[in-house]
């Protein structure tokens, strides 16, 4: 076609827009200003594209701080796109919103302000408040109020766009795709961000913090509570018989066309009304049919939590946010939302910055009591260096929660962040006492559990063990043909690793047998009926279906075999110099369940990066394929294994929780290794376990 073609110039835009995501500006520009030549030449400067490649090069500008030649470009785009569209067109919007954006930034709040308020109002009254970029244009003009300490403009705007977020996000998880929903989450995330980073701005100016308190506690109860939990429960439930099955796929269809009505301009929009009850009536039957649909779904705010707790009784919800407001820093900022009984709101305590953790977390020791016993330390080896000062792991995370902690007993709390790799318990307050001694805390993945606690089978009285795998094919399955996916699989399964980045074979673990071996005895002599799995038996297959088919999971779920993580991709780019581009999406990824798991029987073939058998699982078993899974009626795991408390523990304690719903239980994860000599000890630990809580109570 040449270079004068259209074509080749959206082939130069699409390469503009990749760079320009990776942060290569320079590269971006580059391409930019060669496809918005080709396009000033071929169409001319009245054309919807030239000011499309306009607005983009403006964005560009805007990125790298070009602030002067960012408005000049963006002007025009939007004068272009007036003259050509109207105002009542979303990209005449959508120049207002970003040209916006300039002034602000421009610290113009006076220009700002009206765009903003334009743009709002198109998006309300042309796509309508479902709209995503209605909440968006909310957003946007709340985040101008706050830079101007305007906080009664702003809190009603910030209550509504997060309401609508919230709601919207909420119906789309029926219906987005794991990948698509992993999307969502990271955008919710940052959303919270925000919200988290004007409260500890109003706190540092010493203003009040209105209602930002209020509002950050409910983001987390749908963050960590809804999506990263009930939402993914609201499928795997939904999928227990084909009745609920064919409901829940019609379910699926209704909510997407819905999405793609509610995207287009009111008077665009076609049969939204029928759409919106066949929606309403298969959710009524789904409710009807599965056990906690209804829970699941109900939006649970700080209040509901409140009622729940007496006067000795409080919850926190940690909460770890990067600081992006007055302006973007590098900073990650760890606080505390403390509830307690009464009318009163949350109250906010900030706490620390992530690198004053992370520093005590990153220090190396010969051997892991070492490595415990300064982490947990009064002395000098177990204190980080905060502000100049040198503090204690007390001292950051609970000092400044103590004096408002009078009277009270039990906290219920829901880490966030570093502080999954810590134990609240063990945390000295002084040579002879720890937080233990003081209080009962109470580790919940979200004190959204407070108000859903999970009901529990007392009649179940059953054990699955895991022990003895083979992580060798089965020589008599080798006959079948190979392929490269299994129906049963998700999108984020190991499956999708890159196969160059494995590699390595794990060993079988003789002692993990004797391990299930006499456990099977202690439970068997205590009236709990147990269904010992070893061998090839110990499939993933096997495991996936514990919990399925109307038969509810088991009280104790004990699992002795090789664990793996990938390493937080922060910490593994600081240690080797690696280049994120050149790793694996599955080993780079930013949600920790993606990163650990479980080795299954015939595990190392697809570790190695071989084929795996047709209609077969592939027996590596990742934190988030454990989290789809129901096992609500499970009491204890044990995670018996090389490496099963390594890495990150957010990751593996995360895909316990999302699959148990545990309440008013601890979820503990221990480590012990299958090195020479230690098969006894880790044997003798475990069956001892068992003895005291099973024998002796």
């Amino acid at each position: 076609m040449g270079k004068n073609h259209p074509d080749y110039a959206a082939c130069l835009q699409n390469l503009g827009a990749l760079y320009s995501s990776m942060g290569n500006f320079e590269k971006s520009e580059m391409f930019y200003l060669e496809a918005q030549s080709i396009f000033e030449k071929v169409l001319g400067q009245e054309h919807p594209i030239y000011a499309n490649s306009l607005h983009s090069l403006a964005i560009l500008y805007r990125n790298m701080g070009k602030l002067n030649q960012a408005e000049t470009i963006a002007l025009e785009a939007m004068h272009i796109r007036e003259k050509l569209l109207g105002k009542e067109h979303p990209d005449y919007a959508e120049s207002l919103q970003d040209l916006g954006t300039i002034y602000e930034i421009m610290g113009n709040y006076e220009k700002a302000e009206p765009l903003y308020f334009e743009s709002k109002k198109f998006f309300e009254s042309v796509v309508g408040k479902e709209h995503p970029k209605y909440a968006v244009s909310m957003s946007n003009l709340a985040h101008l109020y706050e830079a101007q300490k305007r906080f009664s403009n702003s809190e009603p705007l910030l209550e509504e766009a997060f309401t609508i977020m919230h709601s919207n996000l909420a119906k789309a998880t029926s219906y987005l795709s794991e990948q698509e929903l992993s999307k969502y989450i990271t955008a919710i995330q940052k959303n919270g961000d925000k919200l988290s980073a004007y409260l500890r701005n109003r706190q540092i100016d010493g203003a009040h913090p209105g209602i930002l308190p209020s509002l950050v506690f409910d983001q987390m109860l749908f963050y960590k509570g809804f999506l990263l939990n009930a939402a993914t429960r609201l499928n795997s439930t939904s999928m227990l018989s084909p009745q609920t099955t064919e409901i829940n796929l019609s379910l699926k269809a209704y909510r997407r066309k819905l999405s793609t009505e509610y995207a287009k301009p009111i008077s665009d929009r076609k049969g939204v009304a029928e759409l919106e009850e066949k929606a309403n009536v298969a959710e009524k039957q789904l409710s009807r049919l599965v056990v906690g649909y209804v829970d699941a779904l109900r939006p649970i705010k700080w209040k509901h939590v409140q009622v729940k707790l007496n006067k000795t009784e409080a919850a926190i919800e940690f909460v770890s946010f990067k600081l992006n407001f007055p302006k973007k820093y590098d900073s990650i900022i760890y606080a505390a939302l403390l509830l307690k009984s009464g009318n009163d709101p949350p109250q906010f305590f900030h706490l620390f910055e992530e690198k004053s953790l992370d520093s005590l977390l990153q220090s190396k020791s010969e051997r892991k009591a070492d490595y415990v016993n300064t982490l947990y330390s009064l002395s000098d080896r177990g204190v980080v260096v905060v502000e100049t000062s040198k503090k204690s792991i007390y001292d950051i995370i609970w000092k400044p929660l103590e004096k408002e902690l009078s009277g009270i007993k039990t906290i219920y709390f829901s880490p966030s962040g570093l502080l999954h790799r810590i134990n609240l318990d063990a945390i000295p307050i002084s040579e002879t006492e720890t937080l233990a001694d003081k209080y009962q805390l109470i580790e919940l993945n979200s004190t959204r559990q407070l108000v859903l606690p999970t009901k529990i089978n007392t009649s179940n009285n059953q054990a699955v063990l895991y022990g003895g795998i083979q992580f060798e094919q089965d020589s008599l399955l080798t006959h079948s043909e190979p392929i490269l996916a299994s129906r049963s699989r998700g999108e984020l399964s190991f499956h999708y690793v890159d196969s160059t980045l494995r590699g390595g074979i794990w060993n079988y673990l003789p002692g993990t047998e004797k391990e299930v071996n006499s456990i099977e005895r202690i439970m068997e002599a205590s009236g709990v009926k147990t269904n010992l799995i070893k061998g090839y038996s110990a499939t993933e297959e096997a495991f996936k279906n514990i919990g399925t088919n109307n038969h509810s999971s088991p009280r104790i779920l004990h699992i002795a075999t090789h664990g793996y993580f990938f390493d937080d991709p922060k910490v593994q780019a600081k240690s080797n110099g690696l280049s994120s581009q050149n790793e694996s999406v599955f080993k780079i990824s930013d949600h920790p369940m993606l990163r650990s798991g479980l080795i299954l029987a015939g595990g190392n073939a697809a570790w190695q990066g071989k084929q795996t058998l047709e209609g077969r699982e592939d027996g590596v078993l990742t934190a988030y394929e454990i989290s789809q899974m129901n096992l609500s009626n499970t009491e204890l795991v044990v995670l018996s294994a090389c490496e099963t408390g390594l890495g990150d523990i957010q990751g593996k304690r995360r895909s316990v929780w999302s699959a148990t719903r545990l309440q008013n239980r601890r979820c503990k994860i221990s480590d012990h290794e299958f090195v020479a000599g230690s098969d006894k000890q880790t044997s003798l630990l475990m069956t001892t376990f068992y003895k005291k809580w099973l024998e002796e109570k």
